[in-house]
């Protein structure tokens, strides 16, 4: 059975991997072109593509459609697997494959159609998630249901363990998936449920806002691990920064701490803790911030960013 893989980011290369390593016929790869990366804008090259080339694996970067369907029509692949491609399939690509296109999806379908699913799960609190094998259709993540998988969401997960459990489990899935595909099982079952968006993430979603309850705080800021990393806005030394969050957790979590004393705004620094952190008074409760990494500079602990600008309790963080 001739296969042709679609992935772009780090998180695809594990799949690319175990397919080489089930001695399937990947008979090409296909990710997104070459782009301009970091300040310098020194073009790269998708993690796909460097792990497909190491692999001996024919690589092909189509700009357009329809360099994607000519790239598929030459090969006349039995079957596609898209593993975060990053880019909408049309009747015309999805046609070409005899067998069609396996997706992997990080959420339960259709739970979170679209780009980050697992960043929002995390961002709405939720306790499961899971991995959907798919078959694509035209619409956004609505394709029937090749096999499903419900995973617990453990309270000390961010954005990077997530992914890592669910890529561990998808890797899985995906190698039983076409085992069943080879003995003639097509499984394409319709989603059920109440459908839910997951569009990518922007800038102004990482802003936060310490009037929100603390533990939504405290959930952006796992949320956004991977990037855009939530953000707040203070005023230090006489001016305006964007400081990044690294990393949260909340006041039930750190030993000997059972509040904060005083009637503080939201957003004001209530607490501070050599060792521990800063706490910040929310619009409900208070969000424990540890690491810090303010622009142009390098991550530090919550106490020395506040030592380091010259911040101190009472102040206020979050400033629009």
């Amino acid at each position: 059975m001739k296969i042709v893989f679609l992935g772009t980011p780090e998180i695809s290369c594990a799949f690319l991997e175990r397919l080489v390593k089930d001695g399937l016929e990947v008979v090409g790869v296909v990710s997104q072109p070459d782009k301009p990366q970091g300040r310098g804008l020194c073009i790269g090259c998708p993690p796909v593509k460097t792990r497909a080339e190491q692999l001996k694996l024919k690589v092909f970067q189509p700009k357009t459609r329809t360099e994607l369907s000519g790239v598929l029509r030459s090969i006349e692949p039995d079957l596609c697997v898209a593993v975060a491609y990053g880019r909408l399939l049309k009747k015309e690509e999805l046609e070409i494959p005899k067998t069609g296109f396996l997706n992997v999806h990080f959420s339960l379908l259709p739970k979170y159609r679209g780009a980050a699913p697992v960043q929002w799960a995390l961002i709405h609190g939720e306790k499961t998630t899971g991995v959907t094998i798919f078959w694509i259709d035209e619409g956004m993540d609505t394709g029937p249901v090749f096999s499903q998988k419900q995973m617990e969401i453990s309270g000390e997960d961010d954005a990077f363990s997530l992914f890592g459990k669910l890529a561990d489990a998808g890797v899985e899935m995906l190698s039983g998936c076409i085992k069943e595909i080879e003995k003639g099982s097509l499984p394409r079952i319709p989603q059920t449920g109440e459908p839910s968006c997951a569009p990518m993430l922007t800038a102004g979603d990482a802003l936060i806002d310490f009037k929100d309850k603390a533990v939504n705080v405290h959930n952006k800021i796992r949320a956004l691990k991977c990037g855009p990393r939530a953000r707040f806005i203070c005023v230090a030394n006489g001016r305006k920064i964007s400081v990044q969050v690294i990393k949260s957790s909340m006041p039930g979590t750190v030993c000997g701490f059972s509040g904060c004393s005083g009637n503080f705004a939201p957003g004001s620094i209530s607490a501070v803790v050599e060792g521990k952190g800063i706490f910040i008074k929310c619009g409900e409760g208070y969000v424990l911030l540890e690491r810090l990494q303010p622009e142009a500079g390098k991550a530090m602990t919550s106490v020395d960013f506040i030592n380091g600008f010259r911040l101190k309790k009472g102040d206020v963080l979050g400033v629009l």
